[in-house]
């Protein structure tokens, strides 16, 4: 979650290292510093906040050197201040380290460190490699020695930068958190995202597990942890640097809402033909008999939806599950299995470690990802990649819509490999969905009138059915994620199993009420919260006069075939969350306490 910046070469050290950062808030953070080397030794300042605290720092004006290390904290241990804040150095002051991943055996490590004298300042885990790292450096002795023997010390996992005074050189390592280098003209720059090097050079090297890269201005060279030495392909980034601006927008959250329907087209330019669903994908689904989908956050709700369609479309018996907790269990699995996670950044830590426990069983493993060259796209078997472009703000929007498409063209090529005649109509209708999410995107206005009138509010019930109940999850997750306000999502069915005793004239009820086999089922449910006095704000595409004359306010939505209706639905969800949040004045793009990519435990 935490970002780090490297940069060795000449120039503006930090300026270059702030830049960097700035490409990275989107992470989440609650600190920033930087540590510029230069021959005369280390030139370290550190903030609590935000980046602007850090760059308007007046030492940052004098400080100059060889190359620098930058870091944006989200504490884990510690609470956020300006001695835990990164960067650490060792007790001589001649070693730098940022640090990103958890040290799980640091208790330990700091016991023995403080018997041999090394005297620790902060609270965090992170200072432990620091001290490592200086035990390990005699006189004479290389830095990139001293930190592959502090390396064999650490269990847990790390993105770690690390630089020593008078050297011009970084040294770096990763273990689960991941550290991408650019490979740029006179200098080297590295960063725990490609966000960070884009205005540098589109040219990167992906760091695998267990490998140490050794960066000076003219080239980088890259090793095993156990010291063999590896050579690396260089690849190329597709995303610019324009893609990642505003374009305009207050928020990249907003703009990512209106950037929709061109991300949906993106996911199915090409994939959909006169022949049927084309996705490039070694695994033969014949021979598939259940499929596990894991995920977390928002894309467990995106997995909870492809269920219902792989299930409905693919005939394969489908479970979903928390990656967080699929990876802990005991689980059972058997040669026709296939594990499928899903991940916007695709470097999410969960996700990560069940990829490694399907491996390790040595069962199929697909990605559906939306950054190209991230960790989980290099380690699965086969992988869709949704092509959807950067997301920045931390509340996903366009990511989730384009996992639901993907997700409906894997469940429409199933059909067809398992021997089914897949339904030619359905991927026609997919074909339609930008044009259709176009239309509700035109009336976001109606839907910022109805948030003016919900802002206040301290809670907020959010109801659906079949495919729509992951919806309402999504629409209740948008809602507390950026506007704080305490929302929950439920099977519309399961309302008289509890939280129909909350409803009174103060809760407003969100239905997503879209004809379907439940959709008289649903009404009902909304005359109950009626009955009750609740306040009742619907999204359907009912043109039924009865809809309105029970609801407060309607928001309708273009009719589509149930299997794509959560695509469409889902979006003035989002709008009324984030209408929500700025009419409140809150920061959509950085919520309090969250980050974009959750990348350690």
């Amino acid at each position: 979650m935490c970002g780090i910046v490297g940069y060795i070469g000449p120039g503006d050290v930090p300026s270059i290292l702030i830049k960097g950062l700035k490409h990275l808030e989107y992470r989440g953070y609650d600190s920033a510093g930087m540590c510029i080397v230069s021959q005369d030794g280390l030139h370290l300042v550190r903030k609590k906040g935000r980046i602007h605290e850090l760059e308007n720092d007046p030492v940052c004006p004098d400080m100059s050197g060889f190359g620098g290390i930058a870091h944006t904290r989200w504490a884990t241990h510690g609470e956020p201040n300006e001695i835990n804040a990164h960067p650490h150095t060792c007790c001589r002051n001649e070693i730098a380290i940022v640090h990103n991943g958890i040290i799980e055996n640091y208790h330990a490590l700091k016991k023995v460190l403080e018997g041999e004298g090394h005297i620790f300042v902060s609270e965090t885990d992170s200072e432990t490699a620091a001290h490592l790292i200086e035990k390990f450096l005699p006189q004479g002795g290389s830095l990139e020695d001293a930190v592959l023997l502090a390396l064999e010390c650490i269990e847990g996992t790390f993105g770690l930068a690390v630089i020593k005074k008078g050297e011009k050189k970084i040294v770096a390592a990763r273990r689960g958190s991941p550290l991408i280098i650019g490979v740029c003209d006179g200098c080297m720059v590295l960063a725990s995202d490609t966000a960070a090097l884009m205005e540098h050079t589109k040219e990167v090297i992906y760091l695998n597990d267990n490998e140490l890269a050794v960066l000076t201005k003219q080239d980088c060279s890259i090793r095993t942890v156990q010291g063999e030495e590896v050579e690396k392909n260089i690849q190329r980034i597709r995303s610019t640097v324009h893609e990642i601006e505003k374009k305009g927008y207050k928020h990249f959250m907003l703009k990512e809402i209106f950037e929709q329907p061109d991300s949906l087209a993106n996911t199915l330019r090409g994939r959909i033909g006169p022949e049927g669903i084309k996705l490039t994908l070694d695994t033969d689904f014949s021979s598939i008999q259940r499929i596990i989908l894991t995920a977390c956050g928002t894309s467990w709700h995106a997995a909870l939806i492809g269920k219902y369609l792989i299930e409905r479309i693919g005939k394969i018996p489908v479970e979903v599950d928390y990656a967080s907790e699929f990876r802990y269990r005991d689980s059972v699995f058997g040669d026709t299995d296939l594990l499928a996670v899903i991940s916007q950044s695709g470097e999410t830590a969960d996700t990560l470690a069940a990829i490694e426990k399907g491996k390790s069983a040595g069962i199929r493993t697909l990605g559906i990802v939306n950054t190209v060259g991230s960790t989980i796209a290099r380690e699965v078997d086969a992988g869709i990649y949704l092509h959807a472009g950067p997301e920045i703000g931390v509340a996903s929007t366009k990511a989730f819509t384009c996992q639901v498409t993907a997700l409906v063209l894997l469940s429409l090529l199933i059909c067809r490999e398992k021997g089914f005649s897949p339904d030619r109509k359905l991927a026609q209708e997919t074909e339609k969905v930008p044009g259709k999410i176009q239309e509700v995107l035109d009336d976001a206005d109606a839907v910022q009138e109805i948030a003016a009138r919900y802002k206040e509010d301290a809670n907020v019930l959010y109801l659906g059915r079949g495919l729509n109940f992951p919806v309402a999850l999504e629409g209740a997750l948008k809602l507390k994620e950026i506007s704080y306000i305490h929302a929950e999502g439920y099977p519309a069915a399961e309302m008289k199993h509890g939280p129909i005793a909350l409803i009174d004239e103060n809760m407003p009820v969100v239905f997503i009420a879209s004809h379907g086999p439940t959709f008289e089922k649903i009404f009902s449910n909304i005359q109950e919260v009626k009955a009750r006095k609740g306040r009742i704000i619907t999204i359907t595409d009912s043109c039924e006069k009865g809809i309105e004359d029970i609801s407060d306010h309607v928001i309708r939505v273009p009719a589509m075939p149930e299997e794509l209706q959560p695509i469409v639905n889902v979006i003035p969800l989002q709008l009324f969350a984030y209408y929500i949040a700025d009419m409140k004045g809150l920061d959509v793009d950085k919520p309090r306490n969250l980050a974009k990519s959750v990348t350690v435990e």
